[in-house]
């Protein structure tokens, strides 16, 4: 029981953080839920990010792009048959008639975002290195340029409106809970190892007769349909789906919350969405003008893209693991267990244990 609990120790510390800040703002005022709900929403995108990006080793800019097949899905099935037949004419009778329930259109979101990860993923997945970050751009590219001009379906550059609003703080903590859940259950598979020894020495992988090309296409899709679940509950936080909403801004943000986290590990992923996510809140309190009475300052624009900038850079340049360092959450009484055994003094994160010179 004592190994079990030892096992599962990470997930269930990121649980119970992610739970304990939604428990205690519960209580706050509107735009309190509603800046939590935003950023459970954000930390659903960075899991996802990470089901690919922390296990395979590469980074990809593409994610963004299954957000918004996700959201112009669940938009196109939940929206009112009446709206759909004002906002797109040209919609085929099938899609234009079609009025779901909001659960099984957010899983026909997160599915077709993962069928075209599949589609693409087929090629893309047997790249390496920098070649296959800037193919993953490129399909971010294809998806925005093609919704920004297939106006039948995603209405263009025009927004999508009239969708139900259902992402609260209670539904987004939900979606969290599973997506902080099926991560760590991928990355402790069978697949999930031998990514991740793929990610390590992909040359010494291969020679084992890992086929690599198979783990980053299950990953990828599977990253996928978190990220697509993301973009169901922005628009549906929203109220509306725009493709500009799904770009480089997002793309930056969410990749940003990864590795100031760190990219090795779902701790880092969860602890990095959190970290952003409140950084950038405060500086947009403080970008809008701060008055405490005794001292005020007026409004500073851009603030808030500089700092993040800033801090990314600092993290990359003095920490280029993030800030675990790439290992998820110890056991609390590890350290006591192996003591001076250790080799790095932090008392929260896994650390690797020394050997004794032969």
């Amino acid at each position: 029981m004592s190994s079990l609990l030892r096992r599962l120790w990470p997930l269930c510390s990121l649980l119970l953080l992610v739970t304990a800040i939604v428990l205690l703002s519960s209580g706050g005022t509107e735009i309190v839920r509603r800046q939590v709900t935003q950023a459970l929403i954000e930390l659903i995108a960075v899991v996802g990010l990470y089901i690919f990006v922390g296990n395979s080793g590469l980074l990809s800019f593409g994610n963004v792009s299954f957000m918004a097949i996700g959201a112009y899905v669940s938009a196109l099935l939940t929206m009112r048959p009446a709206s759909k037949a004002m906002l797109l004419p040209g919609l085929p009778d099938l899609i234009s008639r079609a009025h779901w329930p909001t659960l099984p259109a957010a899983i026909a979101g997160g599915l077709a975002a993962s069928l075209f990860a599949f589609v693409t993923g087929i090629p893309l997945m047997r790249l390496s290195g920098i070649a296959a970050s800037i193919a993953t751009f490129a399909v971010l590219e294809i998806v925005y340029i093609g919704a920004g001009n297939w106006t039948d379906v995603t209405g263009g550059q025009n927004s999508l409106i009239g969708l139900p609003i259902y992402s609260n703080i209670w539904i987004c903590l939900a979606w969290s809970v599973v997506a902080i859940a099926a991560a760590y259950a991928y990355q402790e598979t069978r697949s999930g190892l031998l990514l991740r020894a793929s990610r390590e020495d992909i040359v010494a992988a291969r020679a084992a007769g890992v086929n690599v090309h198979r783990h980053r296409l299950i990953a990828f899709v599977i990253s996928a349909f978190f990220s697509g679940i993301a973009g169901v509950l922005l628009g549906h936080f929203l109220g509306t789906v725009r493709i500009e909403t799904f770009y480089l801004d997002l793309t930056f943000m969410i990749l940003a919350m990864l590795v100031v986290g760190g990219m090795g590990s779902l701790s880092g992923a969860v602890l990095g969405a959190v970290v952003i996510a409140a950084l950038t809140e405060l500086l947009r309190r403080v970008e809008a003008g701060v008055d405490l009475g005794f001292v005020s300052t007026g409004a500073v624009p851009g603030l808030g893209d500089a700092v993040l900038a800033l801090a990314l850079l600092l993290i990359i340049l003095f920490r280029p693991k993030g800030l675990t360092q790439g290992r998820e959450i110890q056991w609390p009484w590890e350290s006591v267990r192996t003591g001076a055994a250790r080799t790095d003094s932090s008392p929260l994160m896994s650390q690797p244990v020394s050997r004794p010179e032969p």
